[in-house]
């Protein structure tokens, strides 16, 4: 889909500010509310606006350990990767799943609430998961920069 200059205004103050009323998105973006409306409703049919969502923030909620697990797997059995991404999604603790092409297979994003917490859960959910080959564990200690927006 083709953006104009319009589409690309509305896109970035919808991204800074997404729960904000529309008449002030619109005023903001310098398009009418009607103008806003049917912009909007174009994006969402053509994909570009995919969901509206709300962003909670975990640590808020008293999860302050993340970690993230790089595995290699077994891929003897052709099953390997449905079967290991099948087990991972019943962890709730795993806020993300991502698989690769390389030396790793599959990244693990997971919480807890403190390192005894973690430790529980890696003894007795993420190694118990099936066709590991190889692990890698990397601690989170500060994230820079988390964008989801755009250059627009």
């Amino acid at each position: 889909m083709q953006l104009d200059e319009a589409d690309r205004r509305i896109l970035r103050h919808y991204l800074t500010e997404p729960g904000s009323d529309r008449a002030a998105l619109a005023e903001r973006a310098g398009v009418t509310p009607a103008t806003l409306w049917r912009r909007l409703e174009r994006l969402r049919e053509a994909g570009v606006i995919r969901a509206e969502v709300a962003v909670i923030d975990w640590r808020a909620l008293g999860y302050a350990v993340e970690v993230s697990l790089r595995f290699t797997l077994d891929k003897t059995n052709s099953r390997a990767f449905d079967e290991f991404i099948a087990a991972a999604r019943e962890v709730p603790e795993v806020v993300a799943i991502e698989t690769f092409l390389g030396r790793v297979d599959v990244r693990l994003n997971v919480i807890a609430r403190d390192m005894v917490h973690y430790q529980e859960v890696y003894r007795r959910r993420i190694l118990t998961l099936p066709h590991i080959a190889e692990l890698d564990a990397l601690m989170l200690i500060a994230t820079i920069k988390d964008e989801s927006g755009l250059p627009l």
